[in-house]
């Protein structure tokens, strides 16, 4: 009887750390809407080299993977300087966003012209965790595919 009592305590403490976790519709708009505002923010910085956003909403362990195997953190993405010697633009085509409690993650691709007029795609995926209130990305992983006509 004593274990059943204890496992009965043990679930409803488990429960009611998942509920209290769990966030409302309109916080979880509000965080899709930001997770969106940052990607694109990202995305336009390949050409402008307006860094200035990304102390925000990368975090400080962030590891992101480049589509050729390298590894960068943070550091690295917010030392970049100057516009894009490489890009004239690059274009955010869709984001989704999944919520798993205070994780998401969100699938995307866009696409890049080069000033040497060559095209090209990235698919990614992006895992961000709300801490402390604030939504930060934690990983990336990017990859080169080809450019869709959809």
């Amino acid at each position: 009887m004593k274990l059943l009592t204890l496992i009965t305590v043990v679930l409803s403490f488990c429960l009611n750390g998942a509920i209290a976790a769990t966030l409302t519709d309109e916080e979880y708009a509000k965080a899709e809407k930001y997770i969106i505002e940052c990607a694109t923010d990202w995305a336009n910085t390949v050409v402008t080299g307006d860094k200035s956003q990304r102390k925000i909403y990368f975090a400080e362990d962030f590891t992101g993977t480049e589509p050729n195997g390298d590894r960068y953190g943070k550091k690295d993405r917010i030392n970049e300087t100057g516009p894009s010697k490489v890009y004239v633009s690059n274009n955010i085509n869709n984001i989704k966003v999944s919520f798993y409690g205070e994780t998401a993650v969100a699938h995307g691709d866009e696409t890049w012209v080069k000033k040497d007029g060559s095209t090209g795609r990235w698919v990614w995926t992006d895992v961000w965790v709300r801490r402390n209130g604030s939504w930060q990305m934690i990983a990336a992983q990017d990859a080169d595919a080809p450019v869709s006509n959809n």
